[in-house]
């Protein structure tokens, strides 16, 4: 299973969800996209994944993800202070990976009726869901 992690400005968020599943020594390959290079660098710091930069490894990279996991604005151009380019919302959108989005209000996205939770709640409802993919 390869699950891609995107996430753009610090890379907090998918920091956090690459050490929890490396945590739960979810077995597949896990690899860190980062929209700028300080993203990036977070998400792999100290962790021993793959990373990469910038556009053209997202859109690379989610042609054969199973999975694709990060913030809500991911799926919208534009968002996450520009960070996000059609391109990128282009070639996840088109994706067959299952797309874990995780509801972040400042990429000024909202989905009515999903109710305001943590993030780490967030994310042990993401690695649940990958857990029961590996069944």
């Amino acid at each position: 299973m390869k699950i891609v992690v995107i996430d753009g400005q610090g890379g907090s968020l998918g920091k956090a969800v690459i050490v929890k599943l490396l945590e739960e020594k979810i077995n597949a390959e896990i690899i860190a996209l980062g929209t700028n290079s300080a993203a990036t660098m977070n998400m792999i710091k100290g962790n021993g994944i793959q990373g990469a930069t910038g556009e053209n490894p997202v859109v690379v990279n989610a042609i054969d993800a199973d999975v694709i996991i990060g913030p809500i604005g991911i799926l919208a151009a534009n968002s996450m202070l520009g960070e996000i380019t059609e391109k990128m919302t282009m070639a996840i959108s088109k994706s067959k990976a299952l797309k874990l989005l995780i509801p972040y209000n400042k990429c000024k996205v909202v989905i009515a009726g999903v109710k305001e939770d943590s993030f780490d709640n967030y994310i042990n409802e993401v690695i649940e869901r990958i857990k029961k993919l590996l069944i």
